[in-house]
């Protein structure tokens, strides 16, 4: 038999197969387009992201046609939500997190609830990317069109209803929509009565692991998978990736380069306290029930090098397709280990922890005649590690220790990304054997719903395999503290001449 993890991210979904080992066995993937319809906005067609969906699994289930899927959980991006009619009809679009037209919603909430005592119920630092402003606004924007609506969904609980069960919702990835109760687990009676929104417009809660139902043989059929597949509750895609990465106590954290960079640590108890909040740090349920987790952020991770790809990559990217290999090794491939100097501020979509600030751009100083594309390749990459060097004091700073990280994502697949992150870092970074960690972590809590094991807390240690560490090298770390310690004053430098920018483009 084999285990699915489904991964649905922000600009792809993937779908992996593995053995109760942790090893993959089969995988399919499927791009996606972000539509940015204004300035500011960014959405993508949920009817288009479900037929990726579709696709991957039927592609996965094909490849495993004598080794049978038997369960199957969901990854999901966070905050991203749409609603749906009474038939599970597409009405709006899935305004994602890093869209810009809810971000005056911090003083509606402040204007009702105090901000730390907000951030007490629900572990979430105040801020308008959660999915209940998303909620708010297209109630207030969309018309008729919202007036339909039977249910607002996020990606979890939308694949749920299309593979025809009832739609539910892990409580990492609810806590995501800033409607949870982070201590109890359940939906905020307070949240959604501020709100203005019943209980009965979301999904139900459950914890991690927990069985969802069985995909019904007419919906197995349609897409091609196996009969009898028992669906479970999966989770928020940084703290699955943290479980499949055997991040399972204190010490480590998850270091995960995607679309969005971020560092997932595990905590043992709900922490929330006016020095957490005040640096835009989150505390809330775990894919392992009884746990908490935090993240630190940035929206524009990897997606600055698929920017890069996109614009400057022309040459790369058939190269690619001649050798059969993938784009990013060859852009990557040829960037020197040290220190460059040139300092790329990674705000290209809008910032996270700590600064969260939705009208922050983006800026590469120190450019000349000389440089190549080898240093701003060099720059992207130091860039979107320094900004998460910030982050990393920061939990430092609110009594996190990390000792190590453990590389996942696409980023992990680049040797010399992973070499600059532990050289700027200044702390091991290790590799797995699997850098697709969210759809292994969720694959296991799919595989307890189902009740083919027993723990997956217990199954992700032993299946995060480590294959390899980076140390960092002690000269080259040296040189890039200099060029953090630069680094430390872009965003402030030129901090209003951004905004004065964002202003023109609105």
């Amino acid at each position: 038999m084999s285990i699915l993890g489904l991964d649905v991210g922000t600009t792809g979904t993937k779908a992996i197969a593995f053995d109760l080992e942790g090893n993959a066995v089969a995988s399919a993937y499927r791009e996606y387009p972000l539509h940015s319809p204004r300035p500011g906005w960014l959405e993508l067609d949920p009817e288009h992201v479900w037929r990726c969906v579709r696709d991957a699994l039927a592609e996965v289930a094909q490849k495993t046609r004598h080794d049978p899927i038997r369960s199957l959980a969901v990854s999901a991006q966070g905050e991203a939500c749409h609603g749906v009619s009474k038939s599970g009809d597409c009405l709006t679009p899935s305004i994602v997190t890093f869209d810009e037209r809810t971000a005056g919603m911090p003083d509606w909430w402040i204007e009702r609830k105090p901000r730390f005592e907000l951030a007490k119920l629900t572990g979430m630092p105040l801020h308008g990317m959660y999915s209940i402003n998303k909620i708010i606004w297209m109630r207030q924007n969309l018309g008729e069109a919202a007036g339909r609506v039977s249910k607002f969904l996020c990606y979890e609980d939308f694949v749920h209803l299309r593979l025809g069960l009832e739609p539910s919702i892990s409580q990492s990835l609810a806590a995501r929509t800033m409607a949870l109760d982070a201590k109890t687990g359940d939906w905020s009676v307070e949240i959604l009565s501020i709100a203005g929104i019943d209980r009965g417009m979301l999904a139900r809660v459950l914890p991690s692991g927990s069985p969802v139902g069985n995909i019904p043989d007419a919906v197995a059929d349609e897409i091609g998978l196996p009969r009898g597949i028992v669906v479970g509750a999966g989770g928020h895609d940084q703290p699955a990736s943290a479980l499949g990465a055997g991040i399972v106590a204190g010490g480590e954290a998850v270091y995960a380069t995607g679309t969005v960079e971020c560092i997932c640590p595990i905590f043992d108890d709900f922490t929330m306290t006016p020095e957490i909040a005040a640096s835009n740090l989150c505390c809330y349920p775990s894919c392992i029930p009884g746990l908490y987790t935090s993240i630190a952020f940035n929206f524009t991770g990897g997606s600055l090098l698929k920017w890069y790809r996109d614009v400057f990559g022309q040459i790369e990217v058939q190269e690619a397709l001649r050798q059969g290999r993938d784009v990013y090794d060859i852009i990557c491939e040829k960037v020197s280990l040290e220190a460059e100097d040139l300092l790329v501020l990674p705000h290209f979509t809008v910032t996270g922890t700590p600064h969260f600030d939705t009208e922050s751009r983006g800026a590469i100083l120190g450019l000349t005649l000389g440089t190549s594309k080898e240093a701003l390749i060099a720059g992207i990459l130091s860039g979107v590690t320094y900004e998460m060097k910030l982050n990393l004091e920061l939990l430092r700073s609110a009594g996190v220790s990390i000792r190590q990280l453990r590389a996942v994502g696409g980023g992990a697949k680049s040797a010399v990304w992973i070499q600059r992150k532990a050289d700027i870092m200044g702390i091991p970074v290790a590799v797995l054997a699997v850098p697709e960690a969210a759809a292994l972590g969720v694959a296991l809590l799919g595989a307890q719903a189902a009740g083919i094991i027993d723990d997956a807390k217990r199954y992700a240690s032993a299946a995060a395999k480590v294959v390899s560490v980076k140390e960092p090298n002690r000269e080259r770390n040296a040189a890039f503290e200099e060029r953090f310690a630069l680094y430390r004053e872009v965003y402030p430098a030129v901090k209003s001449i951004n905004h004065r920018l964002a202003k023109l483009q609105k």
